[in-house]
Parts: structure tokens; C-alpha cells; sequence
């Protein structure tokens, strides 16, 4: 399809009734994803895509013979809910691989997101506008998208990739513009082709936004007596800057997440550490790069301090806790992202966390303060160029750097799947070492990281082999997440998977996995197991 050029802003106000959207090109013919992947839409859709110097506008025309029966649930943002939606998707480098997707539900409510290999980031929120209308006729969406919350590369013509997709909630009815053909592995390389786009540059990207906080926090020590009220003023600025039209700039300076939803209390009776979301904005957006090699974890930064524990035992007669703070202080955070015409992503990130103390008491009233963490600076560095065939490799860096007498870290990682023209048949792994050196009690404390698979990944029928290898020495706990190292296992997996509606059936998936576990060192057999599952609709 083709985009126009409008000299205008259009009113976004979920009426189509300017002039230009009786011109545009319209996307037409959608296809079935499910309940029949293939199949014929049970209603009429149209889409059609303009555009000027600053903005992306999108007009959907949502045809409904029951219009009675579109559902309208309201949500909060980025939540489907039980209702109608229409979602737009923009492949803008054509790699087939990364893409935006900007959703509009029935009831209004704006879904956004960045996807990538492996990723569906639902953290990713940018400023845009929508609005609905619902008529006789069915349900209409108008859409205006800042050219500034996209990347693109910087050529004369832009050709993207493209799909849109429509929810109809009461019949479970996905359909899409281009087929998304399940018995394909992948799915931004089923988009179809939108050209007609020229000439565009970003408009200046430069936001800055300075801000000023205050608490006042009472503690209250019933055993020693002691009652004391503490006052705290912050301030600090955050700053985002576009480069160009493919590299973002973000800073903040002194930030303060007060204002961020606190974690869930987590009972853990287990051994291992609780897993917790992300909910730092700064930290949440743009981000998919960083955690493609799976070893960066951004709640490392700002997180418990690394003596935190160790209070206690340093504690003198009559000395007792008054003041531990469960997280550092982070003093400015940067972070360099985008991606270059050729498929090159470029990732670079960097904070510094400032000193933290606790603060101890003796029966006298007479405080002392004990450092549970030094001045910190956190590194992570990306590479990750995307290829042909729904391909891709990456390489990424993580450094970590303490000062004093604590010990620092390095991990390094490098990833890949290559996948055959037919985009049937692929293979991928990971490899990765990690290093802690400095005023450690190991002599030796390197570890690595290895998972390579291989397999059918399209069609009816699937298969896969995977054979992981990780030492007991490994260990990217700094900045990353593991629970536990020292494993050593194979595994095969068949699948069997009927996508098409038979008899009584809409789908239907079989399955067998089998896996053999050993653990590194020592080098002794733990398990093996067998598992199937029969699914049916």
C-alpha cells in the first residue's frame, strides 16, 4: 500500500470526514489469523496511512452488521481487556525482524509496544493520540503518531514494513492485512509493504523536565527509646535528546522513583532470590537491546547495597540498627539507543550509584554510620545486527566497577539465530563468561554460560535439539540474573500442531520433550524425564 502526503493536521477525533481519507489508499482484504488462519473476515475492514512532517495518521474503517454486539470493556492503558481493537504495526528499517505496535481498543484505551526477537516489551509508552467512534455502520478509529517517537533510517524514501490487525472480541476473530501464517516461524517478517513515505526528517527531539521532592519519614525505636523524624528535599532533571533520526539520548540526573508502584510482598521460603518487574521508567523504556543476551538485570542498579547483610556483625556492645537503607542512591544514569539503516543496533548504558551507610546507635544515644556500599558505575555495551532470513546476532558487554576494597565484574556475551531462506529450518545460542576479580577470597572465579539449539521451526511439524552447559564458577549476579549456575543438560523436543479448524476441532497440538540432566562439577547424573501434552480446542 501507499501512504499520501497531506500539507494539513488532521482533527483527531475518530470521525473520518476530512477529504484526504476519501483519497488515500485504502488496505483492504484481510485474512484470517484464528479462529481459521487462512479464512475469509467475518466483517469489512479498511485502513488507510497519511502523513506530513510531523505526524503519522492512521484511519480505520471497522465495519460491523452487529454493531450491538462490539464489546467496549475499559481498561487501564496497555490492557486488551474484553474488547474490540485495532493495532498498527511499523517495521521501520524493513529488518523483519523489530517493530512498533500502536493499538486502539473499542472503549478508547491506548495499547503501545516495542517488539523484538523474543520480546514483546509492553513497557515501552510514548506520547501519541487516538479516538473512537462507534456508528450503525460498526467502529471507526482515527490515529496521529509523532513522527519523533519513531526511529527511521535516514534515507529520501522510506519503504517499511507494515500490517494491521483487527480483534472482533465476541468471535475471537483475529484477522490481519498481510497473513500471519502460524505454520511460520516469526512475525514481523510476515509484514506486508508500505512505500509513498519521502522526505521526512525528525523534528527536534529535546525534552527536559527538572523535578523537586520532599519527605518526611518518623522512625521509632520502642526498645532503645529513641524517636527521631527525618526531612529529605531532592531535585534532579531528566533530559531526552534525539541525535538524529535513529539515536536517542537519555539522561537524568539525581532521579528520584518515589512516585514509582512498590514490588509485591513476596513470602520466599525458597532458596533463591525473588525475581522482581522493572518499573523505573527510565529503565523500562528503550531497553529491549539491553536483555537480549539475557544477562542484564536493571534492578541491579539503585538495588540493595552489597553489605547490607553485614551490618549486624559489626555491631559493637550495646549497638543496635537504626537506619539500613535497602537500596542505593542512584547520582545520573545515560543511555545511548537506536539503529543504523544497515541493521546495526547500537545499545550503551551507564549509571553511577553513590556511596550508602547504615546507621547504628549504642545505649547512649551516640550514632555511627557503617558503609554497606561504594561509589558504583554499572556499563552496558550492545551490538546487534539484524540479518537476512529472520536472522540475527549480538554481542553485549556488562561492566561493573566498585570502589574501595569490594571486588568488580565483567560479563560478556554473544548470541545468534540463523535461520535458512525457506525460514523452515534454524540454529541459535548463546555463549557467555563471566569474571569477578579483585580482593576476592577465590583464586579462580570465571565462569561461563553455553545454550545452543537446533530445529525445525516452521510447519506442521517441529522439532528441536538443545544442549546447555553452564560451570559452577558462573555467576553475572552483578547486573544480571541467575539462580542458580552448575548445570549441564540436553534436551529434544517433537510437536505436532494442526492450526486448522477439523470435525469439531479449531486446533489441536501434541507434544513429547524429553530431558537428561546432569550437573558441571561434579559431573554427575541427576534426572531424566519424560513429558507429553495433548492440547485441543
Amino acid at each position: 500500500m501507499n501512504a499520501i502526503r497531506i500539507d494539513k493536521q488532521i482533527k483527531v477525533d475518530g470521525i473520518l470526514d476530512e477529504s484526504y481519507w476519501s483519497v488515500a489508499d485504502k488496505a483492504t482484504d484481510f485474512i484470517q489469523r484464528s479462529p481459521e488462519p487462512g479464512g475469509q473476515p467475518s466483517q469489512r475492514t479498511e485502513v488507510a496511512v497519511m502523513y506530513n512532517d510531523a505526524y503519522l495518521y492512521i484511519g480505520a474503517w471497522l465495519y460491523d452488521d452487529r454493531p450491538d454486539g462490539i464489546l467496549t470493556e475499559l481498561t487501564s492503558r496497555d490492557q486488551g481487556g474484553n474488547s474490540d481493537r485495532f493495532s498498527v504495526y511499523f517495521d521501520t528499517y524493513n529488518d523483519d525482524l523489530n517493530a512498533y505496535e500502536f493499538s486502539v481498543s473499542a472503549a478508547g484505551v491506548q495499547s503501545d509496544a516495542r517488539i523484538s526477537p523474543g520480546s514483546f516489551d509492553r513497557n515501552w509508552d510514548v506520547g501519541w493520540y487516538s479516538d473512537v467512534s462507534i456508528t450503525d455502520e460498526g467502529w471507526f478509529v482515527e490515529i496521529e503518531i509523532p513522527l519523533s517517537v519513531l526511529r527511521f533510517p535516514d534515507t529520501e524514501v522510506q519503504h517499511w514494513g507494515t500490517n494491521f490487525r483487527r480483534i472482533i472480541q465476541r468471535d475471537n476473530e483475529s484477522v490481519y492485512w498481510d497473513e500471519i501464517n502460524p505454520k511460520e516461524n516469526g512475525f514481523v517478517n510476515q509484514f506486508g509493504n508500505m512505500s509513498g513515505i519521502k522526505k521526512i526528517k525528525t523534528p527536534l527531539r529535546l525534552s527536559i523536565t527538572p523535578y523537586v521532592s520532599t519527605y518526611i519519614n518518623r522512625h521509632t525505636n520502642p526498645d532503645a527509646n529513641v524517636s527521631q523524624t527525618f526531612t529529605n528535599v531532592r531535585g534532579g532533571l531528566d533530559i531526552q535528546y534525539g541525535i538524529n533520526d535513529a539515536f536517542t539520548l537519555n539522561m537524568m540526573l539525581i532521579p528520584d522513583f518515589g512516585q514509582v508502584i512498590s514490588d509485591n510482598n513476596v513470602l520466599n521460603l525458597g532458596p533463591y532470590e525473588v525475581y522482581n518487574e522493572e518499573r523505573r521508567q527510565f529503565f523500562t523504556e528503550g531497553t529491549e537491546l539491553f536483555d537480549k543476551a539475557g544477562i542484564f538485570y536493571s534492578r541491579r542498579i539503585g538495588g540493595r547495597p552489597i553489605g547490607f547483610n553485614n551490618v549486624e556483625e559489626q555491631l559493637r556492645d550495646g549497638e543496635e540498627i537504626l537506619r539500613n537503607p535497602i537500596e542505593s542512591r542512584i547520582i545520573n544514569a545515560t543511555k545511548v539507543t537506536g539503529r543504523t539503516k544497515s541493521g546495526l543496533g547500537i545499545g550503551f548504558l551507564n549509571a553511577i550509584t553513590n556511596k550508602t551507610y547504615a546507621t547504628v546507635i549504642d545505649s547512649s544515644g551516640v550514632e555511627r554510620e557503617i558503609q554497606t556500599a561504594p561509589l558504583i558505575n554499572y556499563n552496558v555495551i550492545v551490538l546487534d545486527q539484524s540479518l537476512k532470513n529472520n536472522s540475527f546476532v549480538n554481542f553485549t558487554n556488562t561492566n561493573v566497577t566498585r570502589g574501595g576494597i569490594y571486588y568488580d565484574a565483567n560479563v560478556s556475551a554473544a548470541n545468534f539465530k540463523v535461520a535458512d531462506k525457506s525460514n523452515t529450518y534454524a540454529v541459535g545460542g548463546t555463549a557467555v563468561l563471566s569474571h569477578r576479580y579483585g580482593f576476592l577470597e577465590e583464586e579462580d572465579d570465571t565462569g561461563f554460560n553455553t545454550n545452543f539449539w537446533l530445529g525445525k521451526t516452521s510447519g506442521n511439524f517441529l522439532y528441536r535439539l538443545r544442549h546447555r552447559l553452564e560451570s559452577d564458577n558462573y555467576n553475572p549476579n552483578d547486573i544480571g540474573f541467575i539462580r542458580s549456575p552448575n548445570d549441564h543438560s540436553t534436551s529434544v523436543s517433537f510437536e505436532y500442531v494442526e492450526y486448522d479448524p477439523f470435525s469439531k476441532f479449531l486446533n489441536f497440538n501434541a507434544e513429547v520433550q524429553v530431558n537428561y540432566n546432569r550437573i558441571y562439577n561434579p559431573n554427575v547424573f541427576t534426572g531424566m524425564n519424560i513429558e507429553s501434552s495433548v492440547r485441543a480446542t
